[in-house]
């Protein structure tokens, strides 16, 4: 997988030159303008002046900032910043509607491992496409700010609809827990650990499929076998070995995946204490109890994927996810047309539009959708650690390319032998893009949040934290 960052967090500023923001990209083939060529004294008659602009010569490569789009409503809000949905205002995807996360630069360079991780969640929403994770279109940054501009998606939070039905019938279950199995297995084929798998970090779209979102708590390149010792996530779906600090790898997401289907059947997490302590305990300690109506199949998978050892952990071993979707708990789901999205979910979102936010935390949709300036200047050192966070999606980036036709005032006739190829010219050297893995790569940057969880539960915290997570979205 392509890296756009340099992980390596240095003391000093790194003395390789970087184009910044402010700099452009010309090509070597541009041609200056050179001695002899027309100038406005030299004009014929019937020739007429045109002005050189972004406006005018190729309009459609600009930059995309914070004021290309209109705030509609607050999806979410965390220590780091907000999450909103914004209508597009400008350009060739004009009245499209999309998430917007805005991530604080102050808050989050105050710490390296803060730092690394929003990069990584930056660089795994550009390089990892699938069915059921979400799409990044933009990233962009400002001063004070990062953005990043993610794919609207109007069901909510499954958590929400966790907490409408109280428990989820098992073929339910099973749907959902499929679709998140393929997008952890994609993951992990990509030698990324997801660590903070919960209902809050996974969306629905407006048909009702998954979309597996917030991914500032992954780590990459872990192959099999390798063993990470961070200590994050969020409390009740923590594997044992990140607890212990032992060590950890990929078996970690099969834990949290086996906590989500108990709360799926349950309604609660496995293992909670009246506080953060005592809830570690019990995951460390605690025996598994499982309620008598479940069934047979689900009991078992759930014993299976909730083995505090992860060597023993369905899973855990060179298999993977497929060692999960040949258990019989999956045997009716046909993962050939689950991946194609051919499987009817069971629950589509009630929205009126793709505008709807009915599907979120009202606590957040009834707040008035501000992004308040930020008026904090950081260190020219500071601000190189979010150089090529900018980023436009392929799909958007052929748009952009299309040539597009300004309306102007009629032009005069021209005169025979008045060509302007005919005579020395030259051509703007224009602002244009630098392109990584086939997108566009600019100099500058979470989401997925909705809201605080009516029932109790630990946030999502990462070492030395200090605030909620932001997520969108």
């Amino acid at each position: 997988m392509a890296e756009v960052f340099d992980l390596e967090l240095r003391d000093t500023p790194n003395e390789e030159e970087d184009i910044s923001d402010e700099e452009f990209y010309t090509p070597e083939d541009t041609i200056k303008k050179r001695d002899g060529a027309c100038g406005n004294d030299e004009l014929e008659e019937g020739m007429e002046t045109l002005e050189l602009s972004e406006n005018t010569v190729n309009p459609g490569c600009r930059r995309v900032g914070p004021e290309d789009f209109e705030l509609l409503n607050v999806l979410g809000k965390g220590g780091y910043g907000k999450v909103f949905q914004v209508r597009k205002i400008t350009g060739p995807d004009m009245r499209e509607i999309f998430a917007m996360k805005v991530l604080k630069k102050a808050t989050i360079a105050r710490n390296a491992k803060d730092t690394a991780h929003t990069r990584a969640e930056r660089n795994i929403l550009e390089c990892v496409k699938h069915p059921f994770i979400v799409d990044l279109i933009y990233a962009f940054q400002t001063g004070g700010k990062l953005y990043l501009i993610l794919e609207y998606l109007p069901g909510g939070e499954l958590f929400m609809q966790l907490e409408r039905e109280g428990i989820f019938m098992e073929d339910t279950a099973c749907f959902y827990l499929a679709e998140i199995t393929l997008a952890i297995e994609h993951l992990h084929s990509q030698g990324i650990v997801y660590r903070d798998l919960k209902p809050e970090n996974i969306l629905l779209d407006l048909q009702g499929h998954v979309k597996l979102t917030d991914f500032g708590l992954c780590k990459e390149s872990i192959d099999e076998g390798a063993l990470t010792h961070t200590f994050c996530g969020t409390i009740e779906y923590m594997a044992p070995e990140i607890l212990t600090r032992t060590g950890h790898g990929k078996a970690v997401d099969w834990w949290s995946l086996g906590a989500l289907m108990y709360d799926m059947l349950t309604g609660a997490p496995p293992f909670t204490g009246e506080n953060r302590k005592k809830t570690i305990d019990k995951i460390l300690k605690a025996k598994l109890s499982l309620p008598p109506y479940l069934t047979n199949d689900a009991r078992g998978l759930i014993k299976k994927l909730l083995k505090k050892n992860p060597k023993d952990r369905l899973g855990g071993g060179p298999e993977d996810a497929k060692a999960i979707k040949h258990h019989s708990f999956f045997r009716h789901v046909d993962w050939k047309e689950l991946i194609q999205r051919g499987v009817e979910p069971p629950f589509k979102p009630s929205v009126t539009n793709y505008e709807d936010v009915s599907q979120f935390d009202s606590k957040f949709t009834k707040q008035t959708p501000v992004d308040s300036p930020d008026d904090t200047v950081l260190s020219e050192s500071a601000n190189k650690v979010f150089l090529g966070f900018t980023y436009v999606a392929p799909s958007v980036l052929d748009e952009l390319n299309k040539p597009w036709i300004s309306e102007r005032e009629p032009r005069s006739p021209r005169k025979v032998g008045s060509s302007f190829r005919a005579r020395d010219r030259f051509i703007p050297a224009v602002e244009g893009f630098a392109v990584a893995n086939g997108a566009e790569v600019f100099e500058a940057m979470d989401t997925s949040t909705s809201g605080l969880p009516k029932r109790p539960r630990s946030p999502a915290i990462a070492t030395n934290y200090r605030s909620p997570h932001v997520r969108m979205n």
